[in-house]
């Protein structure tokens, strides 16, 4: 087994990432939101080309860690659905049931961890906020804009802590 302990770190984010959303996101413009078919509806996600071929290129020099906003009760589909697409394996890094936070707090909380004791060689994500805190944390960031921005998504990231 290699020992991947001194190798640094690539961290990507998952939902418009490396998933893409965009069949699930008329869950989210009902009123009220419907968060259980949404987060249902994850496994058929198909892959972002460009985002799976960076995190398959990223782990040849680093170990690759999933963070993810995802509530951990979705950790089974999301594992799932990792190894089904090829995904290199990894730590996956949730959000707890109930955690309400933005996405930019609970992201930046980790990332802070992870560096405690590791090289963060980039962040990738497509969240602008997450992005902006990370970069202004000293994090190198590159911005994961192959999928249309959803202004619901956003909207559930930043106000409501849920993906």
């Amino acid at each position: 087994m290699t020992d991947t302990s001194k190798r640094p770190l690539a961290v990507f984010d998952l939902d418009n990432t490396l998933a893409d959303t965009a069949h699930r996101q008329r869950f989210l413009q009902r009123r009220p939101r419907d968060w259980d078919a949404f987060f249902a509806a994850a496994p058929q996600d198909p892959p972002i080309t460009e985002g799976v071929r960076l995190a398959r290129d990223s782990a040849v020099e680093c170990e690759v860690v999933y963070l993810t906003g995802r509530p951990e009760r979705c950790r089974q589909d999301t594992l799932d659905w990792l190894a089904a697409h090829g995904l290199p394996e990894g730590r996956v890094h949730m959000r707890p049931d109930g955690d309400r936070r933005p996405a930019r707090i609970t992201k930046l909380e980790i990332l802070r961890r992870l560096a405690g004791d590791r090289e963060i060689r980039v962040l990738v994500d497509d969240d602008e906020l997450v992005c902006e805190d990370a970069e202004r944390a000293g994090f190198a960031v590159l911005r994961a804009r192959w999928t249309a921005p959803s202004a619901e998504l956003a909207q559930a990231q930043e106000r409501e802590g849920r993906t």
